[in-house]
């Protein structure tokens, strides 16, 4: 009999075992420094309130049961045009005033899954200088030029904002622990830059909030909840997205633990992930405005924006550098008829991409190296090693004594290994080799005593300690960037090509060898035709083949090709140039083969020469572009997505407002445009259309937050004055 897993332990009822599962979403109870009211719609009826709500407002007697409309002031008037937003996914803020005698109070409205409409009011703060918190802080960040200044940049202004103790930017490793990468405190703190913490410190449900609630505040951790009425109508709320939501005790455990009595916590997302947060610690009870926290959401969008740029950057640089290889690597057939003397050339480029000590090729059923490496028949067992894995573009590891026990005795040389495979072929790969480094990882708390038990064995709490905690770590390398694994990607698919290319030549000097290098070819991932000195099509592989449509065969002659495109006329001399006049050809088609849409394919054509006036026959490898052509379709919807938003956003604002807007909107704009074109360069074509459209929901979010700072501080400031 199967056993049925453990239900989730409900709010403020698990314990340091099963708090990855506590329904922290579902808390009943608000901080008491605002308050909360679940209202019906159409007509705006109260079904719920927090306990504190009527006296926080300045009213008498009960709410549920009343509308809001009911409660006198504006608030009915300012929710109902306000209705209409995308309030399923981010809360609108409105201010509104109520009350007797009446206050400003900012409204956060949002739908909740259950229906209805949720209202959180907080006491109204002071209008925000967007010129001087946005505008200046925009171009700040624009011109942050890598990670680290980035970094520190942003803690600063993000300190000089809230005016919090401490500001640290906290970056998510692989595996989900956390590194302080940036900090600004107070003097007289002690210093947590590149403290580590485990990653269960941040459950998965809390990582999934933060990336749907970006901007998290706890104004005193000594508060007492303030719970929602009635009981069922609270117990029943998702609070995903409330501003108010009450905090896990054992969060609070965990903030007590370090001294912490107040947060603001500021997510930082990078490709549609929570890449890190911007966490900020205050030691004595802080509260800050909505204006001021929406500023924080607004800049967070923009330093995710300048993250995902800055990473396509190092993935462009990446690319450079395997543009030369592959130069080096095409003069070496020309002048050697090897390819691999160009890989290793002895000028350490092969070492020098991805920061490795040692590389070495395995290449029909020889190896060739360059570095620090194991013995050939090390090599040849890592190479068997790496056939049992799963199949695909890179395989990257930190800790071979971890990952592979039996190659443990290789970890001097070998503690850090990235391999990608260079044909079909079992055992042949291209890898690069780290050495093991021995050093010490400083842990804000040991991350291995999670638990600690007092006098009384009911007393779990998280740990207790956060004094820095030193750990000796032996058996790993330094970790593979993502700049690295992009440069191994890259560097195996322009080595794929040429093996590929080699091996198609190789078919047509030596026939001894057809029946091995046709097979080779017909594995190819790639689609390739090989013919015959007079164009008679001697090969077209599986994947050439896989573009066709069933009922239609392969052609017989070079000439063939032009019934499979959709418009030949452009092709046809340049096939009579190639057969003819031996002249290479690069150029693109669209395939029809009967398929309901043409498929657009990047056509590479060469004659083969085994003397200057003799043709042994003619090699033609095709891509499939249309990954290219969808990257090119989302940079167009890229572009024009930018100026629509621009132009919705100008025509939701007051002519006193623009000038502000425009000049804001101008530096968001900037930053995703020069994000797009790194993006463009950097990132490999199928992840562009992805990336690309994050980016443009970051600014049409981060737009909209502004749009609704800017007409919200309007209407605030034209109704306090």
């Amino acid at each position: 009999m199967v056993a049925r897993p453990a239900s989730p332990p409900a709010f403020g009822e698990a314990d340091l075992s099963n708090c990855e599962r506590e329904q922290i979403h579902l808390p009943g109870s608000i901080q008491p420094h605002g308050a909360l009211l679940l209202v019906r719609l159409p007509d705006l009826l109260i079904e719920g309130a927090s306990a504190n709500a009527a006296d926080f407002l300045g009213l008498t007697g009960h709410l549920i049961g009343r509308t809001v409309a009911d409660l006198g002031g504006d608030l009915a008037e300012v929710i109902l045009p306000n209705l209409d937003e995308g309030l399923h996914n981010v809360p609108v803020a409105v201010r509104g005033h109520v009350g007797r005698p009446l206050r400003a109070f900012d409204l956060l409205l949002h739908r909740p899954p259950g229906g209805g409409l949720v209202i959180e009011l907080e006491q109204a703060g002071p209008v925000v200088d967007l010129a001087v918190h946005v505008e200046r802080a925009l171009q700040t960040i624009l011109g942050a030029s890598s990670l680290l200044s980035l970094a520190d940049e942003s803690a600063r202004l993000f300190r000089d904002l809230t005016g919090y103790d401490r500001v640290m930017l906290y970056r998510f490793d692989d595996e989900g622990h956390g590194e302080v990468l940036s900090e600004q405190r107070r003097s007289g703190l002690e210093s947590f830059l590149g403290n580590r913490y485990p990653a269960s410190d941040i459950p998965q449900i809390a990582r999934r909030l933060y990336e749907r609630n970006r901007v998290r505040v706890l104004a005193d951790i000594e508060y007492t909840p303030v719970p929602l009425e009635p009981a069922s109508a609270g117990s029943a709320l998702n609070m995903s997205l409330c501003v108010l939501r009450s905090v896990s005790p054992i969060h609070v455990q965990y903030l007590r633990n370090m001294g912490v009595r107040a947060t603001l916590v500021v997510s930082l997302m990078v490709g549609g992930r929570l890449w890190g947060l911007i966490s900020c610690h205050h030691y004595e009870p802080r509260f800050v405005y909505f204006e001021i926290r929406a500023v924080c959401e607004l800049l967070a969008e923009a330093v995710g924006t300048r993250i995902a740029a800055l990473q396509s950057f190092s993935e462009g640089q990446a690319e450079l550098s395997v543009r030369r290889l592959e130069k080096r690597m095409v003069e070496a057939i020309s002048r050697e008829g090897d390819w691999r003397t160009g890989l290793f050339d002895g000028s350490q480029s092969v070492l020098q991409a991805l920061g490795a000590t040692g590389a070495a090729l395995l290449y029909e059923g020889q190896s060739q190296t360059a570095g620090d490496v194991p013995g050939t028949q090390q090599l040849r067992e890592l190479g068997a090693w790496l056939d049992s894995q799963p199949r695909g573009g890179v395989f990257a590891t930190a800790s071979m004594r971890s990952d592979a026990p039996q190659f443990g005795y290789l970890a001097p040389a070998v503690s850090g290994l990235v391999a990608v495979p260079v044909s079909r072929t079992p055992g042949e790969y291209l890898i690069w080799f780290r050495p093991e480094r021995v050093r010490t990882v400083t842990w804000g708390g040991d991350p291995y005593k999670p638990v600690q038990i007092g006098d009384d064995p009911a007393d779990l709490s998280p740990r207790r300690s956060f004094a820095q905690w030193h750990q000796l770590v032996e058996g790993t390398s330094d970790p593979w960037s993502p700049a690295d694994l992009a440069a191994a990607r890259l560097i195996g698919e322009t080595v794929t090509d040429v093996v590929l290319q080699f091996r198609a030549v190789r078919m047509l000097i030596a026939q001894d060898q057809l029946t091995q290098v046709t097979r080779e070819v017909r594995l190819s991932e790639q689609p390739v035709i090989v013919a015959d000195a007079a164009g008679q099509v001697l090969l077209t592989n599986d994947a050439f083949l896989r573009l066709l449509a069933r009922d239609r065969p392969p052609p017989t002659h070079v000439d063939g090709l032009l019934d499979l495109l959709s418009d030949a006329s452009d092709l046809r001399p340049k096939l009579a140039d190639l057969l003819r006049q031996r002249r290479p050809w690069r150029g693109e088609v669209w395939l029809e083969a009967g398929q309901s849409e043409p498929k657009p394919l990047l056509v590479r054509a060469d004659p083969v020469f085994s003397a200057p006036e003799r043709v042994l026959g003619f090699v033609l490898l095709f891509t499939d572009l249309t990954e290219r052509k969808a990257a090119e379709a989302a940079r167009r919807r890229f572009q024009e997505g930018i100026v629509e938003g621009h132009r919705t956003m100008n025509g939701r604002l007051d002519s006193q407002s623009d000038l502000v807007f425009q000049n804001v909107l101008s530096s968001l704009v900037e930053n995703a445009q020069l994000a797009a074109l790194e993006i463009t360069d950097g990132v490999e074509m199928a992840r562009m259309p992805e990336m690309l459209e994050s980016v443009q929901a970051s600014v049409s979010r981060a737009a909209e937050v502004l749009g609704h700072l800017i007409w919200h501080a309007s209407r605030a400031g034209g109704a306090d004055r």
